[in-house]
């Protein structure tokens, strides 16, 4: 009988950790030298994967909620956790421009977690599902010791194209629909036990717990944008995603792009940034996406960019002609 050395064990002290090594760096060594099998139209790299069957394609992601990492029970409610949920994934079907269609829901908690828990999750998974006319068809239940959540989101194309990462092309404008920094608002004033009876301070709590991603303005906008991604990582971090697939370096206009006057209140209110939380803040489920020039945007989004060659320095993302580094969430970095 072999037994493994101090070097197989995944803690090791002296290996590299998937922190040093960084999510995509992750995903990279995952996927590198893999071969895709002919039904697998789009694998890893963008909001969600394409997949051929008998009659059309399927679009496919999954997502993980951990408490404690994803969400706080002390901070929302299961109702709040189930809409979450389903919104991350939804919203990812959305910014390939596909219809959600169902979901799979896995659900992972401890033997002594009260079924008046479970019930209000249920009904939240179920509300944010409708929202996009789609409902959950199967999953599991299994025993774990905190409360874990991985759904699968399945959706349908109706016959369009997906709109991949890949397509912005220079000379494309870059809009947003939808609003960000409200989500890290809410968060920061949650972590720092700020209490704030206010309506913005509200409103950014309430969109931190339960997020409201624009749907039919996302899919409205399938037919004429040249990429499109889901703003879960935030702004900078995922237009550099888009950047990176295309090649390109995308400008954004901070005036153009503003800060929602209760994210303003808020950072106020705690000593930071609003045009920061805006830029880089994530969760807020917006999508951003460029389309040609020239064009006339869809309802519901606005200009706030353009997209230029890519410099000497690479793909990348400016902010008023200065490079701007990505600050939004990564997974591995401390919460």
């Amino acid at each position: 009988m072999s037994t493994a050395s101090s070097e197989d064990h995944p803690h090791a002290a002296h290996a590299a950790t998937v922190q040093d090594t960084g999510e995509f760096g992750v995903i990279s060594r995952i996927t590198a030298g893999r071969r895709q099998p002919d039904s697998t139209l789009l694998g890893p790299g963008d909001d969600a994967a394409l997949v051929a069957v008998s009659g059309g394609v399927v679009v496919a992601s999954v997502d993980m909620l951990i408490e404690g990492r994803h969400f706080r029970i002390d901070w929302s409610s299961p109702h709040d956790i189930g809409r979450k949920a389903v919104a991350q994934n939804a919203a990812d079907l959305v910014a390939m421009g596909a219809s959600p269609v169902t979901f799979l829901v896995a659900l992972g908690c401890p033997p002594n977690t009260g079924i008046a828990f479970t019930d209000a999750l249920n009904e939240g998974l179920w509300e944010e599902a409708a929202c996009v006319g789609a409902g959950i068809s199967g999953g599991d239940l299994v025993q774990a010791p905190g409360v874990t959540l991985s759904v699968t989101a399945l959706g349908d194309l109706h016959g369009r194209r997906a709109v991949l990462r890949s397509g912005a092309r220079p000379g494309d404008v870059v809009a947003l629909a939808g609003a960000t920094g409200y989500s890290v608002a809410g968060y920061t004033l949650l972590s720092r036990g700020v209490t704030a009876r206010t309506a913005a301070a509200a409103e950014c709590l309430s969109v931190h717990r339960a997020p409201r991603p624009p749907y039919s303005v996302g899919l409205a906008a399938a037919s004429l944008a040249t990429a499109m991604i889901d703003t879960s990582d935030g702004l900078v971090s995922d237009l550099g995603h888009i950047a990176a697939a295309s090649g390109v370096r995308i400008s954004i206009d901070s005036r153009a792009l503003g800060s929602p006057e209760p994210v303003q209140e808020v950072a106020a209110l705690c000593g930071a940034s609003a045009a920061d939380w805006v830029l880089d803040g994530g969760e807020d489920h917006a999508f951003a996406g460029t389309f040609p020039p020239g064009e006339q945007l869809p309802v519901g989004w606005r200009l706030i960019g353009h997209v230029d060659t890519a410099a000497d320095t690479g793909p990348g993302v400016v902010v008023d002609g200065e490079p701007r580094r990505p600050g939004g969430w990564t997974s591995w970095k401390a919460p």
